[in-house]
């Protein structure tokens, strides 16, 4: 071979081989450790995964542990696991759902049986292992048998569904344990709810609804009342929680059902417009089968989830796909050796790595492993629970090299902040702080939060009292900076003018009513507690 085609081939080589082993290199699966009977075994559906205040990751096993009914660990972001907790059965047994956490640092979660009534539990458990038993399912008004976590909604209760038994429920949980049905549901729930950026709380019926194939429905914690917003028909089977991407939409799976009979990834906004994104199949294994756990979204604004079975070795896979349906790339395939059957949702930590959990192989089959992939996913910061505050509030952040941050930023601005170890801190919300990324500023790197968070206004007084059509009205308040509407009794002001981010003056309206003055921002909309007379 000559020189120049041998050049011409080692050009080709850099062009097209190498760019490919950079793109294989970008994906990394790693088994990062393998349970054995004493720290648990067998995570099934949804098994979420909770990042905890000191960075590391928690979870919960449905069997094993000391006395065979389940553990709750904490491990390492590399593999270092240490059971905190292992069931009784008599304060409950085989959690199913996994953990949650709070704002106050603990983690709360539901035990599939046990307890006193033998139909489940509510429990608390501190980073360090405290347990306490909230609340024992009676299986009367109250639902029997949890599979699911509660989560903590913007008006500090928890929130979460029962799975059968004699109803099912939707139940509030106060900070002080008070234990309250809400609703009944259209049928048993597999999810754990999702707390909106609207505040409001989303999650999944198994079945029910118009075509007896499950719904998603929305409550609303202020008015207590629940919706469906979307019946399934032709995919059915919904398992797995519902997540909120980055543009607002809601996106989820369902475990059977589509086109090719093998589940579907959709996406529905919260108005109920739905669409699917992708159609797995059950006789076409290359791309998976069979999603019984949800999704997550990273940086680069990619779905990543996994399926159950199919793949290669009809073991399940790990995926990505785009929002839009489109780029849909297997990254994974299972195998009984690092760990097969996918049945956890997985869980993005802050430091771009999204962990999860198998349901069977391992070292020690059949008890499972947990892993973790390297996407290259940029870190970020993420708020503990709120999506919302007004100015004067404290948030909990979960990060990464926050002792070296010199700066919080809310929106345009608006923060200050403190820091109670590396991978936490606490960020106040000031003056001037807008609706938008949150972004704590490090020298190595600013981190940003994926979505928005909403500053909300307030109106806090406005003069003169009354007037004609056509009147200047001077209102004050908090977070105004971003206002896009004023309104007098309902009806919108066609001149208006932001004066700073704690006044607006706006010119009352042809067609104005007596009623309350409301300013109208991405954050939120103010209302004042007083009304304006109309003349």
């Amino acid at each position: 071979m000559t020189r120049p085609k041998l050049n011409r081939l080692l050009v080709m080589f850099a062009v097209f081989v190498l760019p490919f082993t950079t793109l294989m290199q970008a994906q990394t699966y790693t088994d990062i450790h393998d349970f054995n009977e004493a720290d648990g075994c067998c995570a099934s559906y949804p098994s979420m995964l909770a990042q905890g205040r000191d960075g590391n990751v928690y979870g919960a096993t449905t069997s094993g542990g000391v006395n065979f009914y389940g553990n709750i660990f904490k491990m390492t972001p590399s593999g270092t696991l240490t059971s905190i907790h292992s069931f009784d059965l008599t304060h409950g047994g085989y959690p199913q759902g996994g953990i949650s956490m709070g704002t106050d640092g603990n983690f709360y979660g539901t035990t599939y049986q046990g307890g006193v009534n033998h139909f489940g539990t509510i429990f608390k458990i501190t980073p360090s292992g405290t347990f306490t038993e909230v609340y024992d399912f009676t299986n009367t008004t109250d639902g029997a048998y949890p599979k699911v976590p509660p989560v903590q909604a913007q008006d500090g209760s928890f929130y979460g569904v029962t799975n059968n038994g004699t109803i099912a429920v939707l139940y509030q949980l106060t900070t002080a344990g008070v234990f309250t049905v809400m609703t009944n549901l259209a049928a048993q729930s597999y999810s754990p709810l999702l707390l909106g950026v609207d505040g409001n709380l989303y999650g999944t019926t198994l079945t029910g609804g118009t075509f007896n194939a499950g719904t998603v429905f929305q409550f609303s914690p202020t008015s207590k009342t629940l919706k469906t917003i979307f019946n399934f028909h032709t995919e059915s089977s919904p398992h797995g929680p519902l997540m909120q991407g980055a543009d607002g939409v809601l996106y989820g799976t369902t475990a059977s059902g589509g086109t090719s009979s093998g589940g579907v990834v959709f996406k529905l906004t919260t108005a109920g417009t739905y669409k699917v994104l992708f159609n797995f199949s059950t006789s076409s294994h290359a791309n998976g089968a069979t999603p019984y756990s949800g999704l997550v979204q990273g940086s680069d604004k990619f779905l990543y989830g996994v399926t159950s079975s199919g793949g290669a070795n009809n073991l399940g896979v790990l995926f990505k796909i785009n929002t839009t349906g489109t780029g849909f790339a297997v990254l994974h395939d299972f195998d009984t050796a690092t760990g097969d059957t996918p049945l956890s949702t997985p869980l993005l930590h802050t430091n771009g790595k999204i962990y999860g959990m198998s349901s069977h192989g391992g070292a020690h089959v059949p008890y499972g492993t947990v892993y973790s992939l390297d996407a290259s996913l940029k870190s970020f910061t993420i708020p503990v629970v709120r999506k919302s505050a007004k100015v004067g509030t404290s948030i909990g952040m979960l990060g990464q090299g926050f002792h070296s941050a010199t700066g919080v930023l809310f929106g345009a601005g608006g923060g200050t902040f403190t820091v109670s170890n590396d991978t936490y801190l606490t960020a106040k919300i000031v003056a001037g702080a807008t609706t938008g990324l949150i972004t704590v500023q490090e020298p190595s790197g600013n981190l940003l939060t994926l979505q928005n968070f909403k500053i909300s206004p307030s109106i806090s007084g406005f003069t003169p009292p009354n007037g004609p059509v056509g009147t200047q009205v001077v209102i004050t308040g908090t977070a105004l900076l971003q206002a896009t509407a004023v309104k007098f009794g309902g009806v919108a002001a066609t001149a208006f003018t932001v004066n700073s981010d704690t006044q607006v003056t706006a010119t009352v309206p042809t067609g104005a009513k007596t009623g309350k003055i409301s300013v109208v921002t991405p954050g939120g909309t103010a209302n004042s507690a007083a009304s304006f007379t109309v003349n």
